[in-house]
């Protein structure tokens, strides 16, 4: 049996809904957390980071207005920032099993359908 996939996404977002529309077509049985209504702990974004194989900076939205004050943070500030203010993540994350992908594009999610 395959690992379960979670995606971490936001509803309103074209990149989320695209990443859903090809779970869909893929007949895969998927989860979705709309993580501005289940906001994400400080570990779960960790074990995300983690599973990404990123650092929190690489995550992070960088055109967002707060994101501007985040330049010379540490790690650990950059988490908390995003853990309080969502808008600072990178989205739609998918994650199965120990792997996960940044979906921007959409097509980053195929990767984890193999």
């Amino acid at each position: 049996m395959k690992d379960k996939i979670v995606i971490y996404q936001k509803p309103t977002c074209s990149k989320c809904r695209a990443t859903v529309a090809l779970l869909e077509e893929s007949g895969e049985e998927f989860e979705t957390v709309n993580y501005y209504e289940t906001l994400l702990t400080s570990d779960k974004l960790r074990e995300l980071i983690q599973k990404l194989d990123v650092s929190p900076r690489d995550i992070l939205r960088k055109d967002e207005p707060a994101a501007a004050i985040l330049r010379t943070a540490s790690d650990d500030e950059i988490i908390h920032a995003m853990v309080h203010d969502p808008d600072l993540i990178q989205r739609p994350i998918v994650v199965r099993g120990d792997t996960a992908k940044l979906c921007r594009p959409p097509e980053n999610v195929l990767d984890l359908l193999k």
